[in-house]
């Protein structure tokens, strides 16, 4: 089977247990009520049973306990399930925090819906697709779910900035579902839309979501120039900033 890219190697996803980064992950934009609704309508079959796979702090998992029976939520980093369990629903009784790599973790299937939210990119394909497929009840369904956001005008400076002062310098852009179907591990059956989400959010809040992203960890960026990353990306964006109010 082709090789997965290697922008999206384990030495890359081991950046999301950095604390750094878990500090500023509530920064990144919310999922929609709508969205988490089309995910909950996809669940028909008994149980009720979803699992989160890389959870990070539960922002699916955390919204979907209260439209299902249960969920199992699995991380590969401590940080994250701490802060987790630390956030609003994080500590409901039907809700289980599984620390590890959901290719090796323990589970308890079946399940009715599997969650990957911005997560699936950095497992192993060829091993969690047919994994997958053997936990799923049979009108279950593999739901991956991602954050998007309006352009600005701004974005073609910053992914300028970006490939800068990331740490992946392999990173090419791609397409996840494309690259899935291309080795036959995934079949697209459906896609939903949820409408744009308005929310204010600071100058200093919108630069710090940036460092929960790929390539971008504070801890990993800071040992090659400390602070200049912050430095420019606030040069960068204060005009343009002021500019779109």
């Amino acid at each position: 089977m082709k090789p997965k890219p290697s922008h999206l190697g384990l030495k890359y996803a081991e950046q999301f247990q950095d604390r750094s980064i878990v500090d500023v992950y509530h920064h990144r934009p919310v999922y929609a009520d709508e969205a988490i609704k089309k995910l909950a309508e996809l669940v028909t079959d008994e149980p009720r049973s979803v699992l989160d796979v890389g959870c990070g702090t539960g922002d699916l998992a955390r919204r979907l306990i209260n439209e299902v029976e249960r969920v199992d939520a699995v991380d590969f980093s401590q940080a994250m399930l701490e802060k987790g369990r630390s956030l609003p629903n994080g500590d409901h009784p039907g809700l289980h925090w599984l620390y590890g790599r959901v290719e090796d973790v323990s589970l308890q299937p079946p399940y009715a819906l599997i969650t990957a939210g911005e997560s699936l990119h950095w497992m192993e394909w060829d091993i969690v697709c047919p994994l997958f497929e053997r936990l799923l009840t049979p009108h279950g369904y593999l739901a991956i779910a991602g954050r998007s956001s309006e352009k600005n005008p701004w974005d073609e400076k910053l992914l300028t900035l970006i490939n800068e002062f990331s740490t992946n310098k392999e990173y090419r852009s791609y397409d996840l579902i494309d690259e899935l179907e291309q080795r036959h591990l995934f079949e697209v059956r459906g896609s939903f839309v949820a409408a744009p989400v308005s929310y204010i959010q600071s100058e200093e809040a919108y630069i710090q979501s940036y460092h929960s992203r790929n390539g971008l960890s504070r801890e990993r960026m800071g040992k090659r120039r400390p602070g200049a990353s912050t430095r420019a990306s606030g040069s960068l964006l204060s005009p343009m900033l002021r500019m779109g109010n």
